[in-house]
């Protein structure tokens, strides 16, 4: 394959390429297209790794950024419970007894995070397994098609591993972890709820969350039902109004339903409603002279 003769280079989906490691393959393609090009580049997201292959690939490029749509949640029934970070993977194992959770995409944070809760599932008895970017391409394939033939009942995965993860009939959404931007919750939650079916989105929330949920609220212009029946309901998480500083970057069920804001039943929990201010999709594009690094 001859690429002298390249007049543009275009990168889509950036952000997962590095998380899945192919830089290095990236790299070598960079080296054998032309120095005068047109290079376009894609990404959902825009962490520090990406912002540096840009600035590398790309001079005086013009950025185009679109604004996620928050109408696609409005037909999922969201609720999230407010837990300490350490109380998570029992929440899990009680909420997985449930058996109208069929079939359910669960969120973390960090690859690591997703083996070890597929770990803790497999010892509650839950069939599971978790995808992720240190994952084998073939474990990834064997992994979600375990989970689309019902082979297993649960997928652990990070935000970018799941990336374009299409699969009928999925009951339920966890964010496990709360996701550090709003569009990313947009994304999870909306792998649930297709084609005309119901679905739900449970998110855990710790106290170093709690700012994220806010966010979260004012993206999807609305507040998230609060569910405070369960073992590990924190009232100081609940009354936390998420107005402290934003922790680091890293990357109804069993009985009554009840919302509220964590002092007791009836109460409703809703933040005010804001327009969104996230971006969901960061594309950059520019002409480049030099070769690249």
């Amino acid at each position: 394959l001859r690429l002298d003769a390249i007049e543009v280079f275009i990168l889509d989906e950036a952000d997962r390429m590095l998380d899945m490691g192919f830089i290095h393959d990236v790299k070598k393609i960079i080296a054998a297209v032309p120095n005068k090009r047109q290079t376009l580049l894609f990404s959902a997201t825009m962490p520090n790794s990406v912002q540096g292959l840009a600035d590398g690939l790309l001079r005086d490029p013009v950025r185009v950024e679109i604004t996620p749509s928050a109408t696609t949640v409005e037909k999922i029934d969201q609720r999230v419970l407010f837990v300490p970070k350490d109380k998570k993977r029992a929440l899990l194992g009680e909420l997985m007894n449930n058996q109208d959770i069929k079939r359910v995409l669960i969120f973390t944070r960090t690859k690591h995070g997703a083996d070890r809760v597929a770990r803790h599932l497999h010892q509650c008895g839950v069939q599971s397994d978790a995808i992720h970017g240190n994952k084998a391409q073939n474990a990834r394939q064997r992994a979600l098609k375990s989970f689309r033939s019902g082979h297993i009942r649960a997928l652990v995965a990070t935000d970018i591993a799941a990336r374009g993860i299409d699969v009928d009939g999925v009951t339920h959404v966890i964010n496990f972890d709360l996701p550090n931007d709003p569009e990313s919750y947009v994304h999870r939650i909306g792998r649930t709820a297709r084609a005309g079916a119901t679905g739900m989105a449970i998110s855990f929330c710790d106290h170093d969350e709690r700012a994220y949920l806010r966010d979260i609220e004012k993206t999807i212009r609305q507040g998230v039902e609060v569910i405070v029946d369960h073992p590990y309901h924190s009232v100081e998480i609940a009354n936390d109004p998420g107005t402290a500083k934003r922790p680091p970057e890293r990357g109804g069920f069993k009985g009554k339903k009840r919302s509220g804001n964590g002092n007791g039943p009836g109460q409703r929990h809703r933040q005010n409603r804001g327009r969104g201010h996230s971006q969901r999709s960061r594309r950059s594009g520019g002409q480049t002279s030099g070769k690249a690094a």
